[in-house]
């Protein structure tokens, strides 16, 4: 394919995504009548429209789309070789964006980068906070961190945390006015810390297990959080039960500020992996971190 021809798709996909001219001649350096002349001229040779046009927006038709579902994932896998090409320096150096859960990106990323990163001042890392199982590809992350079953199968996922285990706390003072739990079906009749997560849909069924007995169960209350820090300030403050990671209420539960009760109904489960998609060129500064990051104990 002549070169012409392939600026000319670069100026297309530029559109499509932005879904604006103006964004894409500001985003590719050129003027905005030159690439509605050269998507103009894209769309003469092939005979097709590929962008609807109106005053106040701009659309991919059917055949733009297809096309750009065709080739938006090519491009990227040539930019993305082209940026692992240029990091390829005496120092590791580029931008590497994460999602992961509140709890993950405080006991695990941070500890790792906060010890990493003053070495490496050419890495820039992004995380975001995120409870959805979301599509990295689509989202442009260069990888994730969820618990190791809520990882696909298609995706490389490197362990970077230890087994663990959920605690139900309360503070005294609730515990002063009320009776604690001896099996998880006695939470219904208990002041409960939700939280709300999108994976579920909904508010989140605290789940139990013992002897190979699997419960969830739906409790209520007071407060609604979609975070653990607040849940974890309400549970302090007495205003309810919180289900919430051991290794989160561990100094409460040591000095006193928090009673757990059902311990033997919260085994030990699989912790945090970080993941990526199999076909992904690691630059120097992912592998650097994925090694720093991965679980030795």
């Amino acid at each position: 394919m002549p070169r012409a021809n392939v600026n000319d798709l670069i100026a297309f996909l530029a559109v499509a995504k932005e879904r604006s001219f103006t964004r894409a001649a500001a985003k590719l350096g050129v003027s905005q009548s030159a690439l509605s002349h050269t998507v103009r001229g894209l769309e003469e040779r092939l005979g097709l429209r590929l962008l609807t046009r109106t005053t106040r927006s701009v659309a991919p038709t059917e055949a733009g789309e297809r096309l750009l579902q065709t080739l938006g994932p090519r491009f990227e896998e040539i930019e993305s070789e082209l940026a692992a090409l240029s990091e390829l320096r005496d120092k590791p150096a580029g931008t590497i964006r994460i999602t992961a859960g509140e709890h993950a990106a405080d006991a695990v990323l941070w500890p790792a980068l906060a010890k990493l990163l003053p070495g490496y001042p050419d890495i820039k890392v992004e995380i975001i906070v995120d409870y959805g199982l979301t599509d990295i590809v689509a989202e442009r992350y260069d990888a994730g961190v969820r618990l190791g079953e809520q990882v696909a199968k298609d995706m490389i996922a490197v362990r970077i945390g230890p087994d663990m285990r959920m605690a139900v706390v309360g503070a005294p003072a609730y515990f002063a006015r009320r009776k604690r739990p001896q099996a998880p079906q006695d939470l219904t009749a208990h002041d409960c810390i939700n939280i709300r997560l999108p994976t579920y849909g909904g508010l989140y069924a605290w789940e139990f297990e013992k002897t190979g007995r699997e419960l969830k169960v739906r409790v209520e209350g007071q407060f609604v959080f979609n975070n653990s820090s607040l849940r974890l300030n309400a549970a302090l403050a007495g205003f309810g039960l919180a289900y919430l990671p051991e290794d989160q209420v561990r100094a409460h539960l040591t000095d006193g500020r928090l009673v757990r009760v059902l311990a033997d109904w919260c085994p030990p489960f699989p912790g945090y992996h970080l993941y990526y998609p199999s076909r992904r060129q690691q630059s120097p500064a992912f592998a650097l971190l994925v090694d720093a990051l991965r679980y030795r104990g």
